[in-house]
């Protein structure tokens, strides 16, 4: 029978320091790591250049991945989503986003907890609360699964996106080693500027986030643009003010030299009026931030909707107007519910 200990859990250090105190030499682990994350080895007895009895031995002490896919959906648009079921029976998703056109970049969105606590109203991830934290394993394994799906079609994963499941900086430590391994090049290699990280503002994390010297992009998921109906909107926001969290994003800006992103989700009637286009202009200007505009994906039950497309694009033109780098994302996955949560809670609503 495969052994147990996930080897997604490791480090290259760690590795290395194991299979020394089982005897191999520094280099297996290399090697081993190459198997892992550039030959995406489905087991070890396809690791060829490894001693026969060293494959056993690691077949009988870890497992190369936990996670089972329970369901899979696909929208014309090309967006994949993959339901995962990790060891336990807690289920998160992750997201193949591909670039519009005949363009090469492929995204992988990335979950960071069971759930989430954040709790924003109109969100289906924050239905019932947050079960637990990812394991750096469990994070790293969602980018190895849409890294397999896409070597299936000849193509390669180019960016991560930390905008799936839960709160990254809620999970900090596991976040910020997950980018590593994303990163490193014994691990998939990613660029640190391909790699960006949304969060809905916890300004102590942001400012600890802004010394851990990487060159990523930090998203805020500000959705509005004064504290009242921030408030309304985001739970958490009712011990965060505004002012704090703007604060600690020019703190990361000054420190990292890297532009903050402000990510704004547009709800028909609630955010998305010609005052709410003002200061949110405002506070792009103070930050010298670019917007992201996002049209909302309805969840079922929820009571929000998505603004028409000609609201929409008016609220665009009043930012730049005000001189704003602003760009409208288009929504992905519509057709198979590929808002962040959506899939999870279908399917467990259907059991």
């Amino acid at each position: 029978m495969p052994g147990h200990e996930p080897l997604l859990e490791l480090n290259a250090n760690d590795l290395r320091d194991r299979l020394q105190d089982l005897g191999e030499p520094a280099y297996r682990s290399q090697q081993i790591l190459s198997w892992v994350y550039q030959s995406r080895a489905a087991d070890f007895s396809a690791m060829t250049n490894l001693p026969g009895a060293l494959r056993q031995r690691l077949e009988q002490i870890f497992t190369l991945c936990t996670a089972q896919q329970m369901a899979r959906s696909e929208s014309p648009d090309g967006t994949i989503k993959l339901l995962l079921a990790w060891p336990g029976g807690h289920t998160t998703e992750t997201v193949m986003i591909p670039a519009h056109g005949a363009g090469t970049r492929r995204t992988a969105c990335l979950s960071t907890q069971v759930g989430c606590d954040v709790g924003c109203r109109f969100c289906a991830s924050g239905i019932g609360g947050s079960a637990r934290n990812l394991t750096v394993g469990e994070v790293v394994e969602q980018a190895l699964a849409i890294s397999d799906l896409l070597q299936s079609r000849d193509e390669r994963l180019s960016h991560i996106v930390f905008m799936g499941m839960g709160e990254p900086l809620a999970n900090y430590d596991v976040t910020i080693e997950a980018i590593r391994r994303l990163n490193a090049a014994w691990g998939l290699g990613i660029a640190q500027r391909r790699i960006t990280l949304s969060t809905v503002g916890l300004p102590k994390q942001i400012e600890r986030l802004a010394s851990e010297g990487l060159q990523i992009t930090l998203a805020l998921s500000l959705h509005a643009p004064n504290d009242k109906l921030r408030r309304q909107l985001i739970p958490w926001a009712e011990n965060i003010p505004l002012q704090r969290l703007l604060d600690a994003c020019r703190v990361y800006r000054h420190t990292t030299g890297r532009e903050v992103t402000l990510e704004y989700c547009l709800l028909a009637g609630i955010n998305d009026l010609e005052n709410h286009a003002a200061e949110l202009a405002a506070i792009a200007q103070r930050l010298r931030a670019h917007v992201n505009l996002l049209m909302y994906n309805p969840v079922e039950g929820l009571p929000y909707s998505r603004p028409g497309r000609n609201r929409t694009i008016e609220f665009l033109k009043r930012l730049r107007a005000q001189g704003v780098r602003a760009n409208l994302r288009e929504s992905r996955g519509l057709e198979t519910d590929a808002a962040c949560g959506q899939l999870r809670r279908q399917i467990s609503s259907s059991q």
